[in-house]
């Protein structure tokens, strides 16, 4: 079981990225995405959370209406499209993977967990 983020990167304020979270030993189709991420000096937080049992979502209020998430089953890859990025918004983002039931605030509900990826945000 493996999660691969990526795309990550230096971006100007106001501008996007796309991240990936590549699946492998698994399918996401039967489970919860999320992604939560760490700025540096702060504990991890959830920010996104997509179940692929009913395509529900959930956002962070510091996220919503600015990020996207979203899953392609036939490329076993989640996604966290990323626009209006704030300098607020650098940290390290991990996707993980969990029961439909799991909570996006809760790092326990999530078996597996990728690598991290950074994404800094200029001003």
């Amino acid at each position: 079981v493996q999660l691969v983020e990526s795309g990550g990167g230096l971006v100007q304020a106001g501008g996007s990225l796309r991240l990936s979270c590549a699946a492998s030993g698994f399918t996401f189709d039967s489970y919860a995405i999320a992604w939560f991420r760490q700025a540096p000096g702060k504990e991890r937080e959830g920010i996104s959370w997509l179940s692929n049992y009913d395509g529900s979502t959930t956002y962070a209020d510091s996220v919503k209406g600015r990020f996207t998430i979203s899953c392609d089953n036939a490329k076993n890859t989640a996604y966290l499209q990323m626009n209006s990025l704030k300098p607020e918004d650098t940290a390290v983002y991990y996707c993980a993977a969990g029961g439909i039931y799991s909570d996006y605030r809760l790092e326990g509900d999530f078996g597996a967990w990728g690598q991290g990826t950074q994404v800094t945000v200029s001003s």
